[in-house]
């Protein structure tokens, strides 16, 4: 079966190669890894000697993973000599010193060499021994050339498909020129400054919606680096395209009373709890954390508070006089009106011990300064909203 990448639609092979000669591989899964590897490599003409197992062989096949073509038209000899005797060029691949005065080479080299003896046309083999001990001297004798591989000595020896798989790459780059077989998409045109400003408009234009841009100081740093990020990664056209997508598409899907985002009772209650314990002994640098919490809560509403908002901006007697989730002092009731001097208190079934202490206090304090804080369940809101705006009209 081909693997990954393979395109039956090309051709196997790019012309004349030389010949790879297996002597007495004693593995058919060697083999068929070796004929996998020169399928890689537009290598096609495999020969055989003395095979251990005999062939054809089921293993091999298996190993071989689709390079059928090879497989297929293996071609068996019982000597060295006899599978070498047509070549005009021969290399024996061995990672021992084999005490022959012959010429030395590496893959590369021996594959530009090849390329010239194939366009004289002329036919070159590469001998490959056995996975236990290599070729043997005679064997060696019968070569041009001796290829050996720049490996660590140390652990030199390397498995029969390996080698190769090293000699086709560097036969295939030689013809082929090293090209790869794709490249990268093509890029859209870069993007031009007056692009780069207009997107950078609307990120700090919807930056300064969300409070992201504080403290007041910083401000212009946190602009210089924001503009250093993009400007670094040089956007195209489309890149910038996108971009404007992803925020208008968080700006968009900001939620609150107006863009439909709405809180069950039991996850408004556990954001209140958590308000409620950062609320309590915070130092005066703890009160952004307070203040995001509270923006949570006003543009997540629950099912209770969405109908009181609604009912409080249509009323007459109501409509424009409260705010949701806005700070008084350092405390933040549900909903107050400054112009009236009353806060509203939803009160959400199941507030833990520490909701109930902290409306306590907001309550007191507030009062305390001449607020009228009316205390409504959501139970009373969502079952009778014009009991609960009679509750706010009583003097």
């Amino acid at each position: 079966m081909p693997g990954a990448g393979t395109d039956r639609s090309h051709p196997s092979s790019g012309g004349a190669a030389p010949v790879v000669i297996l002597v007495e591989p004693q593995l058919g899964e060697n083999i068929g890894m070796a004929a996998r590897a020169m399928g890689n490599f537009g290598l096609t003409d495999l020969r055989l000697v003395n095979p251990r197992d005999g062939w054809p062989n089921v293993a091999a096949q298996r190993a071989a993973s689709g390079a059928d073509h090879i497989i297929g038209n293996v071609a068996l000899f019982d000597t060295v000599a006899a599978a070498v005797a047509d070549c005009s060029l021969l290399y024996a691949t061995t990672a021992r010193a084999h005490d022959q005065a012959k010429p030395v080479v590496g893959p590369d080299a021996a594959a530009t060499e090849t390329a010239r003896e194939i366009a004289a046309s002329g036919r070159v083999g590469i001998l490959f021994g056995r996975e236990r001990y290599g070729l043997l001297n005679e064997e060696v004798a019968l070569a041009d050339r001796i290829v050996t591989f720049p490996v660590n000595p140390a652990f030199a020896s390397l498995n029969l498909a390996q080698a190769v798989l090293l000699m086709g790459y560097e036969w295939f780059k030689q013809v082929n020129g090293g090209a790869l077989p794709f490249t990268a998409l093509e890029r859209s045109e870069r993007a031009s400054q007056h692009q780069m400003q207009a997107f950078f408009d609307n990120l700090v234009r919807e930056l300064d919606k969300a409070e992201f841009l504080r403290p007041p100081e910083k401000r212009p740093t946190m602009l210089v680096n924001l503009r250093n990020i993009f400007t670094r990664m040089e956007p195209t056209k489309q890149d910038l395209h996108t971009l404007h997508g992803v925020v208008t598409a968080i700006a968009e899907g900001r939620k609150g009373p107006a863009k439909g985002g709405v809180l069950d009772e039991t996850q408004a209650t556990r954001l209140r709890a958590l308000l409620a314990e950062h609320g309590q002994n915070r130092s005066p640098h703890d009160s952004g954390t307070v203040r995001g919490l509270a923006r949570l809560l006003r543009r997540n509403p629950t099912d209770a508070e969405r109908a009181l908002w609604n009912a409080l901006k249509s009323d007459r007697r109501f409509a424009g006089a409260f705010k949701r989730q806005t700070p008084v002092g350092r405390h933040i009731p549900d909903f107050v009106s400054f112009e009236r001097r009353i806060a509203i208190e939803l009160i959400n079934p199941g507030e833990t011990d520490t909701i109930v202490a902290d409306r306590a206090e907001r309550q007191a304090w507030l009062e305390a300064r001449g607020y009228r804080v009316v205390r409504l369940t959501a139970a009373t809101v969502e079952q009778s909203i014009d009991a609960a705006l009679a509750a706010l009209a009583e003097p």
